[in-house]
């Protein structure tokens, strides 16, 4: 039953995505691939006040690449830098077989969880994390 709901959960943020498209203006940017699959996201964003403003994706792939950058920008849109980074981190743990502690933070990205049970698609679904984190860090790169 749980399996199912994951798996609606990711076909509609696949069908629907949320956030798609490009900041502008943005005050970060950046894009990742997964050249062994053909998977393709860029993520843009605007921050304000110390805060996520604006984040949207852009990119083509897999259902499951493209239905977790959706997730991904519904889950950090309104954090301030340092909670979007602890989410990011606390996905990609939980995306190497460790539990999260607060599965409740995670919210629809818990339904990308049993993509593990496919190995070669967590590259996949961590795509888009990674490519936030890189853009995240540009941020902090300007401020520092």
């Amino acid at each position: 039953m749980l399996d199912d709901l994951y798996q609606q959960i990711i076909l509609d943020h696949y069908r629907r995505p949320r956030n798609k498209g490009r900041a502008a203006p943005a005050d970060f940017s950046a894009r990742e691939n997964n050249p062994l699959c053909g998977d393709e996201i860029e993520i843009t964003g605007r921050v304000q006040d110390g805060r996520i403003a604006e984040i949207r994706f852009e990119g083509h792939g897999c259902a499951i690449s493209q239905a977790s950058a959706s997730i991904l920008t519904t889950k950090l849109v309104g954090k301030t830098l340092p909670e979007a980074e602890q989410v990011i981190t606390m996905f990609l743990r939980m995306m190497r077989g460790d539990p999260p502690t607060n599965p409740k933070e995670l919210g629809d990205a818990r339904a990308l969880e049993g993509v593990l049970k496919f190995p070669v698609r967590v590259k996949c679904a961590t795509l888009a994390w990674h490519t936030a984190q890189a853009g995240l860090d540009q941020v902090k790169a300007k401020t520092r």
